[in-house]
């Protein structure tokens, strides 16, 4: 009988042992997926503090029925380059090639600076900040923005989210444009992470009939996330459908409000990222 005991004690033992290092195995490859430059698409970040380095990211998609933000229809690719400058400051500069569904070829250049106000010495943990940054668009727009930023990172689970404010300098659109998007990812094994990324554009379509750019628009969409073990690079896919959500009437000085595609559309994005 004792022998029995003793059996179960060091079994039980083993089983506990067993469990801790898969936990603590489990923990260590999530906390490399947050050693990178760009986890979302759509929803930029600052750096987290334990990715604080340079970084060059290569992205492309292809979308039908798009508009910027929300995609390009056609096929675009981007190179951004993105890195700490120090003292909480991130800097991000990308410049893409769109060859549109119709034809033409567009190009589209942009550069930021963000910076955390609130968190951001330590890899977990919530951080919130806010950025300043220009834009040449796809269709040649000029456009100021500035952003509010904010994350919350654990070894399972990451949050990012993203307020934009932009000033067009061409006629037709909006005085002060705002995007909304939220990010999600859990961690599903080892340092492979998903979720879902939505973006939201002229909310205000859904109580203003006569909203300057044509109406609200949606995004939502499954989001993956992935850094091997031991390595530089990381790799992120995201897309789903957009969705013309309303459909202004006109302006009040009775010109035609921004045109919006016939239907809705789609569109599927990637990233590629490698870490100096």
């Amino acid at each position: 009988m004792k022998k029995i005991y003793f059996l179960a004690i060091v079994t039980a033992i083993m089983c506990f042992g067993t469990g801790v290092k898969a936990q603590t195995i489990n923990q260590q490859q999530a906390t490399v997926a947050m050693q990178q430059p760009q986890p979302f698409l759509f929803t930029i970040n600052t750096l987290n503090p334990g990715a604080r380095n340079w970084s060059v990211n290569y992205s492309g998609g292809y979308g039908e029925h798009t508009i910027t933000p929300l995609g390009y229809d056609g096929v675009d690719q981007n190179l951004a380059v993105k890195g700490y400058l120090g003292d909480k400051f991130t800097f991000m500069a990308s410049m893409g090639v769109g060859f549109a569904n119709r034809g033409e070829v567009n190009s589209l250049q942009q550069v930021e600076v963000l910076r955390d106000f609130v968190g951001g010495n330590q890899p977990f943990g919530f951080r919130i900040g806010a950025s300043l940054g220009f834009r040449r668009e796809f269709n040649n727009d000029k456009v100021a923005l500035s952003r509010i930023t904010a994350a919350f990172e654990n070894p399972f689970w990451r949050m990012g989210a993203n307020v934009r404010f932009e000033k067009a300098f061409a006629q037709g659109r909006d005085g002060i444009d705002v995007i909304s998007s939220l990010g999600v990812h859990r961690q599903i094994t080892g340092s492979l992470f998903g979720g879902i990324e939505a973006v939201g554009q002229d909310l205000e379509g859904f109580w203003e009939t006569d909203e300057a750019e044509g109406g609200a628009k949606l995004l939502v969409g499954p989001s993956l996330n992935f850094v091997p073990v031991a390595s530089r690079f990381s790799f992120t896919l995201c897309g789903g459908p957009i969705i013309y959500a309303t459909r202004s009437t006109g302006l009040l000085n009775n010109t035609a409000a921004r045109e919006l595609p016939a239907s809705n559309g789609f569109t599927m994005k990637f990233n590629v990222g490698f870490r100096f």
